[in-house]
């Protein structure tokens, strides 16, 4: 497919661009505080479809909900809002609900596997994280991960909804809850929920990096036997990290070593292939040789 340019109209630097479920539209995300959705098509062409105005300040990411929730979109911003937007009419859409439990800015926010229901994560720099659970009356539950980076979380991922090599295992197992995120405190830490309560999975957390991480993102496991994390730091440099089976210790290592800020990492959707966004403006594919060693594919300037 050729590289399509999309005019999105911001008037100001954009952090985030999502595409929906269907790949047929796309959110951004800017520091004019706006998010715009545009619709793309495979011809090559796209078209501004809305504009959602709300938020008081840059809006860092936007997050769409499986479609099986109906239209929705969530975004987080500097003013410490997270917001739910409702698509009713087709490109009409308004404000379905607000939370803004956060007293400072909300850095990152992510809908958990659509088998676990309508729940939303979100990561702060007032320390917490916080998860919104829809209830089938309309309402909504609340649990808090309380001062999970006391300095400021920068992000937020959650673990595949299948148990590593469940696949394979026998019998259906119970979905499982985890979180990953990352701080400004240069670690990643697993969370996993038992009985209603986050509590930490991994001791002690996960440290190689020696500046802010800047992004996690857990691979779609897919039934292999390993889960995975990756994890962009300030320091110029992605690690991977794996666990075998619950209780092990997770290991880290280095991907590579950009020498600059890198500020985002995404897996493919059958998890083998990791694409990092770094201060160079370039985006660069990785993928996981049979030996264990991670090689660039290719460049996508």
């Amino acid at each position: 497919m050729p590289a399509q340019k999309i005019e999105t109209g911001h008037s100001d630097t954009i952090h985030d661009v999502v595409m929906d479920y269907y790949g047929k539209r796309v959110a951004t995300a800017s520091s004019d505080s706006t998010i715009k959705i545009t619709g793309v098509s495979n011809s090559g062409t796209s078209q501004h479809l809305a504009t959602l105005t709300g938020h008081q300040g840059p809006v860092w990411q936007a997050a769409w909900a499986h479609p099986k929730f109906g239209s929705l979109l969530a975004s987080c911003s500097y003013d410490g809002k997270v917001i739910l937007w409702k698509e009713g009419n087709p490109n009409e859409w308004v404000q379905f609900h607000v939370f803004s439990e956060h007293k400072s800015s909300v850095n990152s926010i992510a809908w958990a596997p659509h088998e676990l229901g309508l729940s939303l994560a979100c990561g702060s720099s007032d320390g917490n994280i916080s998860v919104f659970t829809g209830r089938p009356d309309g309402g909504w539950d609340t649990t808090r991960i309380d001062q999970a980076h006391p300095v400021g979380v920068t992000s937020v991922s959650w673990a595949p909804s299948m148990a590593p090599g469940a696949l394979v295992g026998s019998g259906l197992l119970d979905p499982v809850q985890k979180l990953a995120s990352g701080g400004c405190d240069n670690t990643v830490k697993v969370w996993k929920l038992s009985n209603g309560t986050w509590k930490m999975d991994c001791f002690p957390a996960l440290q190689k990096h020696n500046d802010w991480v800047r992004d996690v993102a857990w691979a779609p496991n897919l039934g292999l036997p390993k889960s995975t994390i990756a994890s962009a730091s300030q320091d110029g440099t992605v690690v991977i990290w794996t666990v075998a089976k619950e209780g092990d210790n997770w290991e880290g290592i280095v991907l590579h070593d950009f020498k600059m800020p890198v500020w985002r990492v995404s897996w493919s959707l059958t998890g083998n292939l990791l694409a990092v966004a770094a201060g160079d403006n370039n985006v660069t594919l990785w993928k996981e040789a049979v030996d264990g060693e991670w090689q660039q594919v290719t460049t996508v300037d």
